[in-house]
């Protein structure tokens, strides 16, 4: 809320037609710029996190816009930081290809809901989104995707200690499902520092992006090992999907939060 405040004016006057504006830059040094998007809001009712990198260039937009529009309608701050997080967290085919997952692996039994694809609807208040690094990063202009590592740079690892420590923390009984090997490793950090408790860690899935389609098809057993390219490691696919499926599997039905 406070870096909201500090930037809300920015945020009601600037047209980001035009990119996202130098007024927001966070930190900045070896090619590394941070900048502020209205990602702060924290779901405190959620059961279940999902994880990603961080969000891109377009996500921030669709973030900023959001919040304008909020706050030109006259919301208070809070309802415009939520309303600016559900519209940008995971939309497209990356939020068909997350429901397809997480149905599969049995999170709407744990949950008691029909369908993954109702945590972006009517069950939406059982879910909090949100992004190792919560502030989108970009590498040289570009959306950053995991290089230099995260757990090790200063630029970046001070978003580990400052933002996703205090989500898992206060979300402490909500179980998180980290997507792709890059947020497990930043996961991994916070375990290693106490942060978080490794039981309450689903890792495993493919990363929902539309550039990770075989391996989302063969983790859902749509593709047959035959089937691969090079790129896709079906062993390890293997073993994380029944890894996944068990750990699901045994924590029942209808986890509290």
């Amino acid at each position: 809320m406070e870096l909201f405040n500090r930037f809300s004016a920015v945020i009601e006057q600037t047209d980001f037609c035009g990119g996202i504006p130098r007024e927001l830059l966070l930190r900045e040094g070896d090619r590394l710029s941070t900048y502020y998007a209205p990602f702060d809001f924290i779901n405190m009712e959620a059961r279940l996190i999902i994880c990603g990198i961080t969000p891109g260039f377009k996500q921030a937009m669709l973030a900023l816009n959001e919040a304008k529009a909020q706050l030109a309608a006259g919301a208070t701050p809070m309802v415009a930081l939520r309303e600016a997080k559900n519209t940008a967290s995971f939309g497209g085919p990356m939020r068909k290809n997350l429901v397809r997952m997480l149905d599969f692996i049995g999170i709407p039994k744990t949950l008691g809901i029909p369908s993954a694809s109702s945590l972006f609807g009517e069950a939406k208040m059982f879910v909090h989104y949100t992004s190792a690094l919560r502030y989108p990063v970009f590498l040289a202009g570009q959306n950053y995707n995991g290089t230099p590592e995260m757990t090790t740079h200063p630029d970046l690892r001070w978003q580990l200690h400052e933002h996703l420590s205090e989500e898992v923390a206060r979300l402490e009984q909500a179980l998180i499902v980290p997507l792709g090997p890059k947020v497990e490793a930043a996961l991994d950090y916070l375990v290693q520092k106490g942060v978080v408790n490794p039981d309450r860690i689903l890792a495993g899935l493919p990363h929902p992006s539309g550039a990770n389609n075989e391996r989302i098809a063969f983790f859902l057993d749509q593709k047959h090992p035959s089937e691969l390219s090079s790129k896709t490691n079906p062993d390890k696919l293997l073993k994380a999907r029944q890894s996944l499926l068990s750990k699901v599997a045994a924590l029942g039905t209808n986890i509290q939060s």
